[in-house]
């Protein structure tokens, strides 16, 4: 399989209605007032410290900048065009051979609902299978986190697995679904 590592320095992507650019360090004020929200986080990793601590944003941002130099994940700031704050995140890491999940991220619950999430995972997908031509992508959310799925079901993503993972609200039902770059590439034309 093709999976470039290190990844390059992380690309502005635009979209109709969003920029995603580079993941930066003035971001972490709108991170820390943004983030610890139950609606943000419940379905997120049990890694997540819950309740989040003040010095949270600060502490993430210090393991993104090592995941960044070293070339292991991308990070992006999800914005609405004309506005640079950052509003959400996603974030993209290679395929390691073992642990089917390739793709996070989490939205302001103000805006969600309008399809911004799916607008910025196709521009995420899209660089994932155009510019750097990996052949799938492995992407997973609670099942119970119905809006996430969605999101994975408009891009086409098949549903290969279900398996107990551990989230900050506790053990649940995870999904595991497959994006083919071939499949993904043929839909858009």
């Amino acid at each position: 399989m093709i999976f470039r590592k290190p990844l390059p320095p992380t690309p502005v992507l635009e979209t109709a209605r969003l920029i995603l650019r580079p993941y930066a360090e003035h971001d972490l004020e709108a991170v820390q007032h943004i983030f610890p929200q139950w609606d943000v986080v419940r379905w997120l990793h049990a890694g997540i410290p819950w309740p989040y601590p003040d010095d949270g944003a600060a502490t993430n941002w210090a393991q993104c900048v090592e995941q960044r130099e070293k070339g292991e994940k991308c990070f992006w700031a999800i914005t609405l065009k004309g506005d640079d704050a950052l509003r959400g995140r996603i974030d993209l890491w290679p395929f390691d051979g073992t642990k089917r999940d390739m793709r996070g991220f989490w939205l302001d619950p103000a805006l969600h609902g309008q399809g911004l999430m799916t607008e910025a995972a196709d521009a995420v997908t899209g660089y994932a299978f155009r510019v750097l031509e990996w052949p799938f992508l492995y992407l997973t959310n609670a099942v119970e986190n119905r809006a996430s799925g969605r999101v994975k079901e408009k891009q086409g993503a098949i549903l290969v697995d279900i398996e107990r993972r551990d989230y900050v609200s506790g053990p649940a039902d995870g999904q595991i679904w497959r994006l083919d770059r071939d499949a993904w590439l043929s839909r858009r034309g």
